[in-house]
């Protein structure tokens, strides 16, 4: 059998663990906007989340972009 306090320092190690943590987080902060909006106040402005470049592809001006809105074409 193993050890109960080692098997549970290793679960934040794990992938999973991220993974969960990650849409435990999104569904707080939905539910933290949608009251937030129900209460009258101003929604929050988008952000940008992350860029993501493929090799090779840059030299043709090809980008992706995950973002929480639209975004206009870039130029």
């Amino acid at each position: 059998m193993r050890d109960y306090e080692k098997a549970f320092d290793e679960i934040p190690e794990r992938r999973e663990y991220d993974q969960a943590q990650n849409a435990l987080f999104s569904m707080v902060r939905v539910s933290f906007t949608a009251g937030w909006n129900a209460a009258g106040g101003n929604p929050p402005p988008p952000q940008k989340v992350i860029e993501l470049h493929h090799r090779g592809r840059d030299k043709l001006g090809v980008t992706i972009e995950t973002d929480i809105t639209p975004t206009e074409e870039k130029e």
